[in-house]
């Protein structure tokens, strides 16, 4: 209720006292939707901050405040000087409104989602907004009249309750009750929102509220003079908007991180179980060799008993254009590269599910956080700080990425391939590369005394093995190395470079940013 009509009723007349006789001395915002007002009385201050952002309005009156040397513009320049009159609000409605020397008047229009300031330097002179883009509030008037007495309603009858007040009535027995007494109980709660006793901060839904009924958890009672009410609020308020800004921010990286490891390891395990229950090539490759004096030259297929099946039938298809051992050569091939990659899956599904599993003891932890202090002590001591790109896209001429605070780049083409490795790539970075095809070179930018996390590893091999000619394959082969040891031979066509020392990962491709691009 720190916008609510009710409310502002209050501070109003507590603004006439504090206010009367002070000058605007500064007007500007450093900051967007802020509006700051500084007055001055002969030794004495006095501030006045207006958040003016559809999500939060909020007026603030702090008690000093320290104006920043850089991205601080002068505002309302015709405002400067004048002399505050007194404070008054618009019927019914969450607009507060200072009258100064001379009739000019500054309006504060409180109620979202479209808040605003309105300047008239004069009754008939042209009003200056503060959002210039909002122009109907250049009119913007008390209503005439109050609504006419709706017996049957008396809700109606009082339409600047907002919601507090309702769920007020309604723990007292307002929706049981006859029309008479409810027709009291809201004449009741009307008398003491107009002489509130005392104010109250509350946690209604989980949200910090200032109130004038004892409404929600009940934190704080608090005597009722709105300005240091006030205060104590926006000071309460903020901080745990910000803790709770950041409270989400980390448990929806904790459980977006939970959700790709668990969907990673799954691929995985469903892919072991594949190569576990179905035919080996090894097992074909062995068929064929034991079977050589039985195949014709030139046969497409041959039928032979399987001696790993109980010497069951089995139809093994065959090129006609090379020779049956030849086949089996690449059946063992195969084989063997199949062994890596069963290695690959198992690892990595290890590791996948070890990172799920680290996610959400992360999560139980967080559960017991209450302040801003130990949130932010918690998220440094786990590495979950929020990462700040170290390069900005629209500075780069690259395809640009970030994971868990790494930035990836991805080269366009064999130019830009060029560019990335020859002049941004440094010594230390890692250089990936879809193996033994066309593709973008890809670059996982090196940070000081940190190693790579094997997922973000992962993920750049991901995106190498999709900017390549293997994006349609079920699984690519990807070199990784450190750049050291990527080199270009003299008279080399573009993107073309030579590989020193590498280590292979195996991953299938798919562009793992896309769904938050």
């Amino acid at each position: 209720m720190h916008n609510n009509y009710y409310f502002l009723r209050q501070l109003a007349p507590a603004l006439t006292q504090a206010l009367a006789g002070f000058r605007v001395a500064a007007c500007f915002s450093q900051e967007k939707d802020e509006l700051v007002i500084g007055l001055t009385k002969g030794a004495e201050e006095f501030w006045l901050k207006a958040q003016l952002s559809a999500a939060f309005p909020l007026l603030a009156l702090p008690e000093t405040f320290n104006r920043a040397r850089a991205n601080s513009v002068d505002l309302l320049p015709d405002l400067l000087g004048k002399v505050v009159m007194r404070a008054s609000v618009f019927l019914n409605d969450r607009v507060l409104q200072l009258h100064f020397q001379g009739d000019a008047t500054l309006l504060f229009k409180l109620y979202g989602p479209r808040p605003n300031a309105i300047f008239r330097p004069g009754p008939a002179a042209p009003a200056q907004l503060f959002h210039q883009r909002y122009t109907a509030d250049a009119d913007l008037a008390p209503a005439p009249t109050a609504p006419a007495p709706d017996p049957d309603k008396p809700l109606r009858q009082y339409p600047a309750l907002g919601d507090l007040p309702p769920r007020y009535l309604r723990a007292h027995g307002y929706d049981s009750a006859d029309q008479a007494a409810r027709q009291q109980l809201v004449q009741d709660v009307v008398a003491q929102l107009e002489n509130p006793p005392q104010f109250y901060l509350t946690a209604v839904e989980g949200k910090s509220r200032l109130t004038l009924l004892p409404v929600g958890e009940i934190e704080q009672a608090l005597p009722p003079d709105p300005v240091a009410a006030l205060r104590l609020f926006v000071r309460l308020t903020l901080g745990r908007r910000a803790y709770e800004a950041e409270l989400r921010q980390v448990r929806q990286v904790l459980e977006k991180r939970a959700d790709e490891a668990t969907t990673s390891a799954a691929h995985a395990r469903t892919r072991l179980h594949a190569l576990e229950h179905t035919v080996g090539y090894r097992q074909t490759a062995d068929l064929i060799m034991a079977n050589l004096s039985n195949i014709p030259p030139g046969a497409a297929q041959v039928e032979v008993l399987d001696f790993y099946q109980e010497d069951q039938p089995r139809v093994i298809r065959l090129k006609p254009t090379e020779t049956p051992q030849r086949t089996a050569q690449n059946f063992y091939r195969k084989a063997k590269n199949q062994q890596i990659e069963t290695k690959e899956l198992l690892e990595r599904s290890e590791r996948r599910e070890a990172d799920a599993f680290w996610c959400l003891e992360r999560l139980e932890e967080l559960a017991a956080i209450t302040d801003l202090r130990t949130l932010r002590a918690w998220r440094k001591t786990h590495d979950l700080l929020p990462a700040t790109k170290a390069v900005e896209a629209a500075e780069l001429p690259f395809k640009v990425f970030t994971d868990s605070g790494f930035t990836i780049l991805v080269g366009r083409n064999a130019q830009n391939n060029d560019l990335l490795t020859q002049r941004y790539a440094h010594k230390d970075d890692l250089w990936l590369h879809a193996k033994d095809v066309t593709g973008s070179h890809v670059v996982i930018k090196h940070k000081s005394g940190q190693v790579v996390p094997e997922p973000v590893v992962e993920r750049a091999a991901q995106l190498a093995a999709w900017y390549s000619r293997r994006k349609n394959d079920s699984l690519c082969p990807v070199t990784v190395t450190p750049k050291k040891f990527v080199r270009k031979r003299k008279g080399a066509i573009a993107g073309q470079v030579v590989v020193e020392r590498e280590r292979v990962v195996l991953v299938v491709p798919a562009n793992p940013f896309e769904r938050v691009s």
